[in-house]
């Protein structure tokens, strides 16, 4: 990692954002926004905005859409007060992020070992595969999912620098994609893994923008098949300079001082 990055998270913790308005809620809702919209969602960002603050439901979009935005809503909150009240990352923990964010849009599987809500952060017990990518079997997840808790556990119980906190983030969002526990959700609550480590680092939470969303499954398709996780670090870190300094450029603008004569309005 250069220190650019280093830099701008520096440059970021120093903007005074605390002073403008619902600063927080609103970047929260962008980080709902851009990952229902990787999984389907057709709200504009506006929408979502209207439908956090104001509970209204966009006219012409299918009511699921709106149901998947707020229970992604509720499932973010529930993460980042998780993390704020130093709950460890758990097998638990992710499966109740699974269920806030399936608890209005989830399905009832009927499988072999019987019925399954997906509305309850339980493990799938079936093998699913998307495109041409095939997830590890059913009876393995348990012990996968597992593992993976307990080996970014004891990397969050060391002293680790700045760049490792984010690769931390990053690795163990792939991993959760990679293992696939769940008949769905795995993309929305493998994200909200990585915001709940930054959050526990008090770093800037990451977002992965709907607009990059092909290169976003390239990044994993690679890493899978080379087995090198520095191809989704590569797109993962790209993607937080690129929020950073959005951030910091529209920081900056608004405090900008005005020049000639200002704002004036046009009637």
């Amino acid at each position: 990692m250069t220190t650019d990055i280093l830099s701008l998270i520096n440059q970021y913790k120093a903007l005074h954002l605390e002073d403008v308005i619902d600063y927080e809620k609103f970047n929260l809702i962008a980080i709902d926004h851009h990952s229902t919209r990787i999984e389907g969602s057709t709200l504009t960002e506006v929408e979502a905005q209207v439908l956090i603050n104001e509970g209204r439901t966009p006219k012409g979009k299918p009511l699921e859409e709106s149901l998947m935005v707020r229970d992604h809503h509720t499932a973010l909150l529930f993460t980042l007060e998780a993390a704020k009240k130093g709950d460890a990352i758990s097998v638990d923990l992710i499966q109740k992020i699974n269920a806030e964010v399936m608890k209005s849009t989830g399905k009832i599987y009927n499988t072999m070992f019987g019925t399954l809500d997906s509305t309850k952060g339980l493990f799938r017990k079936g093998n699913v595969s998307a495109g041409n990518t095939y997830f590890p079997n059913y009876d393995k997840v348990e012990n996968l999912t597992s593992e993976l808790v307990k080996l970014v556990h004891n990397m969050m119980v060391q002293d680790i620098s700045i760049e490792e906190q984010l690769n931390l983030s990053f690795d163990a969002h792939y991993h959760l994609v990679a293992i696939h526990p769940f008949y769905d959700g795995n993309g929305r609550t493998s994200r909200l893994l990585m915001n709940f480590i930054q959050a526990k680092y008090r770093l800037p939470l990451a977002i992965v923008h709907s607009e990059n969303k092909a290169a976003y499954i390239e990044a994993i398709v690679k890493t899978k098949e080379t087995e090198d996780p520095e191809h989704f670090r590569i797109f993962m870190r790209s993607e937080y300079i690129s929020l950073l300094l959005s951030e910091i450029d529209k920081y900056q603008e608004m405090i900008k001082p005005s020049k000639g004569r200002g704002f004036s309005f046009l009637i």
